[in-house]
């Protein structure tokens, strides 16, 4: 990496970008190629809620669907029509968390699928939907997470209203799916053998939803009993692993965020200068400091504070002090670092410091890293190879 000055960090208006988070979109296309190779399976849910997991929702939904995600997953139905009305129309969306007496009309009108956990939701559904068209449910039920979805003790009252509205032609089920732990294989594959339970009480009911999922990130690749026919990836579509002893690379998957900002101010400092609130760490020699204008408000990890480290021409500087809501200092020591230097925060080059090393800093997990960048870091885009189309 070479030293790059301030002024080629630009916006599309020619305003100076102090920070920015880069997506490598065909790194998201390469994802998805690779696990849905690896699931065996037809249908691909690509996962993009939380504005795609930070990467940006429209853009990381068509990356994924360049490479063969047959569907688009969300939690809520904002993000859902969001998705739709801002083009994302080659494959159906489908949004599965909602408020009670949710309004789906403006969902149903965009096409949405809608998956639902209570009578009273595909009550609601039946009633708000339009003349001409037949909303499409997947049934979501509880197999051990103790969060949202049908308990076993209602899947048939459940089911049997869900089958009763489709024989009346005002919905159609195309789905079934449930959510695992990660607690253990052992855990999990008691909950697929729940699940399976699930899906036999919706074909007793005359009920055959074609989509059955149940595997997220870390199932698709660990546990192939779960991969049924359908495979539902959030995590991994970004290029991050799922699993605390495996790293990206040995998966195969390509970190798709680099975040990076300038050095815009350097400091010269004895032995003993404080720095940052509460003196948690002094200068031991003289040395030289840089500033940089990221803090825990863009989504740097605050717990991080004195133990994590940046790269500025590809060397590691340690962070030092307490992260602040704007900024954040790193000694540079004698190193001919010069204010305009790009500094690399997280990415996934050789010499660069990884989402993974940020969560481990924070003792967080690298959902919340990414997840975390906030609204004034501008994201770009970029294709980093040719056949990422």
């Amino acid at each position: 990496m070479t030293s790059t000055s301030i002024p080629q960090l630009h916006d599309a208006s020619n305003d100076l970008v102090w920070r920015q988070a880069q997506i490598d979109l065909s790194a998201i296309t390469h994802n998805v190629q690779m696990l849905k190779r690896l699931a065996g399976v037809d249908e691909f849910i690509a996962v993009v809620k939380a504005d795609g997991y930070g990467h940006g929702s429209v853009e990381a939904a068509h990356a994924a669907i360049r490479g063969g995600a047959t569907r688009i997953g969300v939690a809520d139905l904002s993000e859902a029509v969001h998705l739709v009305m801002s083009g994302v129309s080659q494959v159906p969306v489908l949004a599965w968390l909602h408020p009670p007496d949710a309004d789906f009309v403006g969902a149903l009108a965009a096409g949405v699928e809608i998956g639902v956990s209570t009578i009273s939701q595909l009550e609601s559904i039946a009633q708000q939907r339009s003349s001409d068209t037949v909303p499409r449910v997947h049934l979501k039920v509880e197999t051990g997470l103790g969060r949202g979805g049908a308990a076993p003790r209602t899947w048939e009252s459940f089911m049997a209203t869900a089958a009763h509205l489709e024989q009346a032609g005002v919905l159609e089920v195309i789905g079934i799916f449930s959510h695992l732990s990660g607690a253990s294989k052992q855990d999990d594959l008691q909950q697929l053998e729940v699940f399976k339970k699930a899906v036999a009480t919706a074909e007793d009911l005359e009920l055959r939803p074609s989509l059955v999922h149940l595997a997220a990130t870390a199932a698709t690749i660990s546990l192939p009993e779960t991969r049924l026919n359908t495979v539902r990836v959030g995590l991994g579509i970004y290029g991050l692993s799922p699993f605390e002893n495996t790293t990206s690379a040995q998966l195969g998957l390509r970190p798709a965020m680099s975040l990076q900002a300038p050095v815009i101010a350097i400091r010269d400092v004895e032995a003993g200068q404080g720095v940052s609130y509460g003196y948690d760490f002094k200068t031991e020699t003289p040395t030289r400091l840089a500033l940089i204008p990221l803090g825990y408000a863009d989504g740097i990890p605050r717990q991080a504070s004195g133990k994590s480290w940046v790269a500025i021409d590809g060397q590691p500087h340690p962070v030092v002090g307490r992260i602040a809501m704007d900024q954040f200092v790193v000694d540079v020591a004698d190193n001919p670092v010069q204010v305009g230097d790009i500094v690399t925060v997280f990415g996934s080059a050789v010499g660069e410091p990884s989402a993974d090393h940020w969560a481990v800093a924070a003792d967080t997990i690298n959902y919340t890293v990414v997840t975390g960048i906030g609204r004034r870091v501008v994201r770009t885009y970029v294709t980093s190879y040719s056949d990422a189309k």
